[in-house]
């Protein structure tokens, strides 16, 4: 939820949003060739009692509960739990369902008629198509500031709404501010129908328009958006109870949920812990109910199975892990072939089976396996360890001076694989390497956008949507709002992005998305690590918990026994 897709906080274990889960479950919903969703979503599940009430991890949110600004798991699985999209993901197959929308209809891929079913939010007002339009604009809207506002790049108005000074801090004064407030790609229709265009044929939009950013609002954040993240209101199975800062979220079932994807516990309370470990023996003691991330310590010799029988789980997902650098931060780092040599010094394999217990998949590449369009191997032989390649690619980079370091988040449980990573360079290449805790969740994200964070960092992602384009543009495009890294901008990866949205098929968008990929190779801003798995653990008083695709819990399953 960058989101954007959503950076993950807890990506040391199991990573709770980086993602790889295949996406083959047994749902006969499929996507049409017009890219439109279709099916109606559904909750599948234990059928355990109703009602009760559990204590899950969590962590402190980036910024306030807003759709249009959360890109990152901290606030975006709460927001989850809150929120109803114009369609849904299935919790098995991850495959786009209909949700809020009746139907979302195109014959040519720009041109979208989206129709809406009869949905209130939590505070009794419908869900009308302005709910949907205002929402949308608002988080285009430059002055807003709103991490979102990327997403709605494609729509039809979205430049002539952002700020184009050049003066830092001053973007959006004078001649900078944007040219109008409303993109002219949207138009409301009547209370149940509007239509989307966008600038270039989009055969995904519809796949993508069930993430968080897309969320509708009801009329009260308009009127203080400020206040409204503090106590958000969604159309979701959950609703807003309590946010305590730096201790914990309270959510609890919304009694006039509209649609079919009803929750089965009554509250669930998102206690933010930073120390892994100490959350895993409150599992362990029947303290915390759920854990969505097996910390390394219970992952060795596989000691979680043995203290956590018949209550754990682990499942592929669609999340990645990347260390990534920003050359303009650190002008160090700025040579490809540095930042190839680097990778080929580390040695995936055995950190793989030594700290993650083989509970990861070692990186070919930037897009995970379990989407259309994956290309095995993208990386190519920078991605293998090799220490004889990797002291050749050091030298033709002209060496490096200096000592380096891997900044990771303090939540979580980075602090172990990242010492292996800098051990492995170091072993390899003479390197000094370093593994350096850059703060929690939110300061950390925080010194990445500002660009603050030299040498390397850690990174993670979550998928917000099944697609090759979701591991892609918002990570890497000039203006993403994940794009961490300079930020990275390559003209021929932006044309490729371009054309590939622009194509009639998904199969000649796949094509092109390769080719991006095949650009991120070359460049290597960031050095492709693991795709990951989810592993979590729950307490005796529940039912079995489902893992989704997309590597969270499936909150409105769960039940107790």
């Amino acid at each position: 939820m960058r989101g954007t897709t959503r950076t993950i906080a807890v990506a040391g274990v199991s990573a709770l949003a980086l993602l790889t889960a295949a996406c083959n479950g047994g749902s006969s919903e499929t996507t049409s060739a017009t890219g439109g969703a279709t099916g109606s979503a559904s909750a599948s599940g234990d059928t355990g009692a109703s009602g009760g009430e559990i204590t899950v991890n969590g962590c402190q949110p980036e910024n306030q509960l807003i759709a249009g600004n959360t890109s990152e798991t901290c606030g975006g699985d709460v927001l989850d739990t809150l929120t109803a999209k114009l369609v849904h993901y299935n919790s098995d197959t991850a495959e786009p369902e209909m949700d809020i929308a009746e139907s979302i209809e195109t014959d040519d891929n720009q041109n979208f008629t989206v129709k809406l079913k009869d949905y209130k939010f939590a505070d009794g007002t419908p869900v009308t198509a302005d709910s949907f339009v205002k929402a949308w604009n608002y988080t285009a809207y430059g002055p807003n500031g709103q991490g979102g506002s990327y997403f709605y790049g494609p729509i039809e108005g979205f430049d002539a709404l952002q700020c184009t000074g050049t003066e830092e801090g001053k973007e959006c004064e004078g001649t900078g501010k944007p040219k109008a407030e409303e993109m002219t790609g949207l138009k409301v229709v009547d209370d149940k129908t509007f239509t989307i265009k966008t600038t270039e044929k989009v055969s995904n939009l519809p796949v993508r328009l069930g993430y968080t950013a897309f969320a509708p609002q009801p009329e009260s954040f308009f009127s203080d958006p400020e206040a409204f993240g503090k106590a958000p209101v969604g159309a979701g199975p959950f609703k807003f109870e309590s946010w305590t800062e730096g201790q914990s979220i309270v959510v609890v079932k919304n009694p006039d949920y509209s649609g079919t994807n009803t929750a089965k516990i009554d509250k669930i309370t998102f206690k933010f812990m930073q120390d892994m470990d100490a959350a895993y023996n409150e599992l362990v003691a029947n303290q915390l109910d759920l854990l969505t991330a097996i910390p390394v310590s219970a992952l060795i010799d596989d000691k979680y199975k043995t203290e956590l029988t018949d209550r754990n789980a682990q499942r592929e997902t669609a999340t990645i892990q990347w260390i990534g650098m920003n050359p303009k931060a650190d002008p160090t780092l700025a040579k490809p072939e540095l930042r190839k040599a680097l990778s080929m010094a580390i040695d995936r394999e055995t950190i793989n089976k030594q700290i993650f217990n083989g509970t990861r998949t070692v990186s070919t590449g930037w897009v995970s396996p379990v989407v259309s369009g994956y290309k095995a191997n993208a990386c190519g032989e920078a991605c293998v360890f090799d220490p004889a390649k990797a002291k050749a690619m050091l030298e033709q980079a002209g060496g490096y001076d200096g000592k380096l370091t891997l900044t990771y988040n303090t939540e979580g449980d980075h602090k172990t694989w990242t010492t292996a990573v800098c051990n492995s360079i170091t072993d390899t290449l003479g390197i000094e390497c370093t593994a350096t805790p850059g703060g929690e969740f939110g300061e950390f994200l925080t010194n990445l956008t500002e660009g603050k964070t030299k040498g390397m960092f850690r990174n993670g992602w979550q998928m917000d949507y099944p697609s090759i384009e979701n591991y892609l543009t918002p990570i890497y495009a000039k203006n993403a709002d994940s794009n961490y890294f300079g930020p990275y901008d390559n003209p021929e990866f932006e044309k490729l992005l371009k054309e590939a949205a622009a194509a009639p098929s998904n199969d000649e968008a796949n094509v092109k998305y390769q080719e991006a990929e095949a650009v991120l190779a070359e460049d290597f801003p960031t050095i492709p690590l693991f795709y990951g798995k989810a592993t979590m653990g729950w307490s005796d008083k529940l039912n079995p918990v489902k893992i989704t695709p997309f590597g969270t819990a499936d909150f409105t399953s769960i039940s107790l026994k």
